[in-house]
């Protein structure tokens, strides 16, 4: 039986026309190159932490499978790479793809880079030990869907990390109006804030799609410093959260 698609195409499209702008640190991705150190340390904390593995050791997560879902040009998947993890990268905009191979493999580095989604994946019988769905349930058109077929890919025992923004007027503010209308980071439209999720909402589906969460931080923007930090109390923005599926 073929698997439910829950990608919205009008979404898909947004990024599409922006494929080519993914590894430009001033471009329309300004926001995610600012953002990336921030998640970054995340992952690779909550990674390590899972399986055990020494961050300042060689090639720490050498024999990892890692997918990254939504994966653009590739801001995520290199720096995995790096780290040692066999990594494929999958998107459902066909034209991040060939972005992204072709910056791998100018940066010397060996991805598995797909034009697919998360539902075929999953229907083909594809497991990995970490799945990274970062910045992406907020654009797809069935969350608790698509947070479904991401359990489906992880092995009994692996890791989700899975980010998004909050929905209240502050991250209208902060991601609306000032994103998108006055700093011009972003394209006008290239979020929804209705589609916004709520930290216990996000939990809510998280457990719904048959995952146990286990840690959630906001990453906070501070004007002054230009950056990002984790913090421990304010989601009111951004927000990463990690969650396992049972071991067997």
């Amino acid at each position: 039986m073929q698997a439910t698609q829950t990608v919205d195409p009008g979404e898909v499209a947004k990024f599409e026309a922006m494929a080519a702008e993914w590894w430009n640190p001033e471009g329309k991705f300004k926001p995610l190159h600012m953002l990336n150190p921030c998640r970054l340390g995340y992952i690779t904390s909550q990674i390590g932490a899972e399986f055990g593995r020494d961050l300042a050791g060689p090639l720490p997560f050498k024999g990892l499978r890692i997918l990254d879902i939504g994966c653009g040009g590739g801001l995520l998947a290199e720096p995995m790479a790096r780290l040692g993890a066999d990594v494929v990268g999958a998107d459902a905009a066909p034209r991040n793809i060939p972005v992204a191979q072709l910056h791998a493999q100018q940066s010397g580095l060996t991805i598995d880079y797909r034009h697919t989604t998360a539902e075929a994946l999953a229907e083909a019988g594809e497991q990995f030990d970490v799945v990274l769905n970062m910045e992406v349930v907020e654009h797809v058109a069935d969350p608790q869907g698509y947070l479904t077929a991401c359990q489906q890919l992880l092995k009994p025992g692996g890791l989700m990390i899975c980010s998004t923004l909050n929905r209240n007027a502050k991250s209208f503010m902060m991601a609306i109006i000032g994103a998108e209308w006055v700093m011009r980071w972003l394209p006008k439209g290239t979020h929804d804030w209705q589609k916004f999720i709520t930290p216990d909402e996000l939990y809510a589906l998280i457990r719904g799609a048959g995952l146990t969460p286990v840690d959630r931080k906001g990453m906070v923007f501070n004007p002054v410093g230009w950056s990002w930090s984790l913090s421990d109390r304010d989601l009111s923005c951004n927000y990463v959260t990690a969650s396992v599926k049972p071991a067997a």
